[in-house]
């Protein structure tokens, strides 16, 4: 059966312009430079990369919370980057995020009610009764009590706090959520209760989730999908299993060996990347990743490499993919 498609996202790109003194630009930060991207109804869509590559940056552009200096976005058939205010805030119904700091991403001063009501209100939803009524059922639903609802955010735990995001959210009975590194502020027992959650959810509403981790055994678990970025770009698709079996790309590659083995006994080659990241101001000529790359060649840094699929759902923007193996 054919999946739905839910999101198409064609050669995003989302630009900080730097001033100078008297105001004009003088460079932009390409945070995102270039990203095609389609997602399915009801899958989980891992999104994988070190700091500073511009995964959560994505992630805002793609429902509309940063503006795309250039492609579009489409969802459920609207392209929303073409959108007026009023149309695209009848949109954030459909787009919802679950922010990183489960603390600073909920307003000190409001009682947990007040800030999931918030929501309900500013789309014009029920009564301020339907409203309270629909807080309370959703608090619930997210393993909360009703006597939640009258504490403050620094009353709770971490893990009771990201359940409050969590509860924002999916309150509205959104297509997608984009997960911005929902548990890496968590301890691991409350880590494995909120993506048991994700999951629950998941299959409950079909959701659609963007899940954004620097975490590879968490991806490995939640992800359908795996897309890789580096300084930008996407460098690598394909399917959970066949990413971690058998990486095509180098960077890839680098990132799969950082991650540790359960087995003492199994030995694994690290490979170490060598020089700092390029700066997104003056991304290197080429292929943005072979000042680091242990197989460059010429070629390399002569030309940027094309976005091929080598198999079904298996994407890789390298010049020597398929030639080099991971060790």
């Amino acid at each position: 059966m054919e999946q739905e498609i839910l999101l198409q996202a064609e050669r995003v790109k989302t630009y900080f312009p730097i001033r100078g003194f008297a105001g004009q630009t003088i460079g932009n930060v390409k945070a995102v430079d270039g990203i095609s991207l389609t997602l399915y109804r009801g899958e989980t869509y891992g999104l994988v990369g070190e700091t500073g590559c511009g995964k959560s940056t994505l992630g805002r552009t793609l429902i509309g919370l940063l503006p795309a200096t250039e492609g579009t976005v489409t969802v459920a058939g609207t392209d929303i980057t073409r959108c007026s205010e009023r149309a695209l805030r009848a949109m954030r119904r459909r787009m919802q995020m679950v922010f990183q700091d489960p603390y600073t991403s909920l307003d000190g001063r409001m009682h947990i009610g007040d800030i999931l009501m918030e929501t309900l209100a500013i789309q014009r939803i029920g009564t301020r009764r339907e409203r309270m009524e629909l807080a309370l059922r959703m608090l619930e639903e997210v393993g909360l009590r009703a006597e939640h609802f009258y504490r403050y955010p620094h009353e709770l735990s971490g893990g009771q706090r990201q359940r409050v995001g969590l509860a924002r959210a999916i309150l509205l009975h959104p297509d997608i959520i984009v997960c911005d590194e929902p548990v890496s502020a968590l301890d691991v027992s409350v880590r494995s209760q909120i993506i048991n959650l994700l999951l629950d959810l998941q299959r409950e509403e079909r959701l659609t989730y963007l899940f954004i981790s620097h975490d590879m055994s968490v991806v490995r678990y939640m992800a359908d999908r795996v897309g890789v970025m580096y300084l930008g770009h996407l460098v690598e698709e394909a399917a959970t299993d066949a990413l971690f079996s058998r990486p095509l790309h180098p960077y890839t590659q680098v990132l799969l060996s950082a991650v540790p083995t359960p087995d003492p006994t199994t030995h694994r080659t690290r490979v170490i990347l060598e020089g700092d990241l390029p700066s997104p101001i003056d991304p290197p000529a080429g292929c943005v990743f072979h000042t680091r790359c242990p197989y460059a060649a010429e070629v390399c840094a002569q030309r940027c490499p094309e976005t091929r699929e080598l198999a079904p759902g298996r994407r890789v923007a390298c010049h020597r993919a398929g030639e080099v193996s991971a060790p």
